[in-house]
């Protein structure tokens, strides 16, 4: 089978990304990822709507992303809109006016749908062994994918983003003992009793990836340095304690720490130590595949 080349666009609720990758017989070669802060989730858990800032600063970027896919040649793009703009009273329309500007296909993913794409996703590369569990922390929601070899056994998606938690439970700077507190309270009265059948645990997405960087004291992101990190349950911990005691100032000063990240990075750790204390399994692995290689290919197909 000859590889097509696609791109597919992850509109998050917190970040905006890129990936064009050739994908024939299931196998994806990537050709450039790209990724920036948008926060196209901001307010929408307190007002119900995209705010028009947040969609400006979003159709700046997909339209780079669209001419940078065309310039390498993707045939097809495929643009996939999660929490955000699903709860949005306006996330359709967002989304229509959006790609009939630029062209390209766009596809709002119900959390079940988000879910599926991401297990397929970071399963792309080989089998899920048995009681694989996916953690995919996002800012709107957080999916929780429990699978093996025969793929998906049981999915969900939880209100429990790393920006809509930081909104409802982080009013400090720094947060205060008692926030983090109530905010890991709330995470863990969210999780389902699909995580105790986890023997694998799996981490995607940015909280987990920026925790990866810090952990492993690289000055930024490297996507094959991280992929595949083994990331301990008491790591997470004291990140967590170390994050929240700055004030967002010397946060975005953090080693590793994309200073866009800063305002939700306690919110994503605190929800990241919740899954894995309810798991009771010691730590996690890294994958840098996630719902962007499950969308390219569903581009490709």
């Amino acid at each position: 089978m000859t590889a097509a080349r696609v791109a597919a666009v992850d509109l998050g609720s917190n970040s905006t990304r890129l990936l064009v990758a050739d994908v024939g017989d299931g196998r994806i070669e990537e050709l450039e990822r790209l990724l920036r802060i948008t926060r196209l989730g901001d307010g929408v858990d307190r007002s119900g709507t995209l705010s028009d800032e947040a969609t400006g600063r979003v159709e700046r970027v997909v339209g780079a992303y669209v001419e940078r896919a065309r310039e390498l040649g993707a045939t097809r793009i495929l643009a996939v809109a999660t929490s955000a703009v699903r709860d949005a009273a306006n996330g359709r329309t967002f989304l229509d006016a959006l790609a009939d500007r630029q062209g390209i296909d766009g596809r709002i993913l119900t959390g079940d749908e988000e879910a599926a794409m991401t297990f397929r996703g970071v399963t792309s590369r080989s089998a899920p062994v048995p009681g694989t569990l996916i953690c995919d922390i996002g800012g709107g929601s957080t999916e929780l994918v429990l699978g093996g070899p025969e793929g998906v056994a049981e999915q969900t998606s939880l209100n429990i983003g790393c920006v809509r938690m930081s909104e409802r439970h982080l009013a400090s700077d720094p947060p205060t003992p008692d926030e983090v507190a109530r905010l890991r309270s709330a995470s863990r009265g969210a999780l389902p009793l699909l995580t105790r059948d986890a023997r694998v645990l799996i981490g995607v997405a940015g909280t987990v990836t920026t925790l990866a960087t810090i952990d492993r004291e690289l000055e930024e992101e490297i996507p094959e340095e991280i992929d595949g990190h083994q990331l301990r349950a008491n790591a997470v911990e004291r990140m967590l304690g170390d994050l929240a005691a700055l004030p967002l100032a010397a946060r975005r000063e953090v080693r590793g720490l994309m200073p866009e990240r800063a305002p939700t990075i306690v919110a994503g750790a605190a929800i990241l130590a919740e899954v894995l204390a309810a798991t009771s399994l010691p730590g996690l692995s890294v994958s840098e595949r996630d719902i962007l290689h499950g969308a390219v290919l569903a581009a490709a197909s």
